[in-house]
């Protein structure tokens, strides 16, 4: 039996270390293709970011890719361009993990970073549904 009165919820840097193991999991090409993605880390999405999905929860988004994907990168890479980045969110992916006891938060945590890295490769979430919904057949 787990002695929760020693507990704590797992930190930004714990969610960072389940992420950075995950990338370094991918198997090739997509490894490569995302190497110069960053992954990054925050309690929740910013209020601007979650009005623009008109979302009214912070705990209804669990990760964001921001930058310009493959598919729209064009054959030089522009000067001056910010990285790539995919962003998750602590307290909702843990909520989520809360919520649903048949992932562990390792699974969770890789789910959204490969949901995310999906945009990277110039998929959209329609996209993403269909082949989840084509492997869970």
């Amino acid at each position: 039996m787990t002695d929760w009165t020693k507990a704590f919820a797992p930190t930004l840097d714990d969610i960072e270390a389940l992420a950075s193991q995950a990338l370094r999991e991918l198997p090739e090409p997509f490894k490569s293709l995302a190497a110069n993605v960053t992954c990054s880390v925050a309690e929740f999405a910013e209020d601007d970011i979650l009005q623009g999905f008109g979302m009214e929860s912070p705990f209804e988004l669990m990760g964001l890719f921001t930058g310009i994907g493959l598919t729209e990168d064009g054959a030089v890479p522009q000067t001056g361009q910010l990285p790539n980045t995919v962003f998750l969110y602590r307290r909702a992916i843990l909520d989520y993990w809360a919520e649903n006891d048949d992932n562990t938060l390792g699974e969770v945590v890789t789910h959204v970073l490969i949901h995310e890295l999906g945009h990277h490769f110039g998929f959209s979430d329609e996209d993403m549904e269909a082949i989840e919904a084509s492997a869970d057949d």
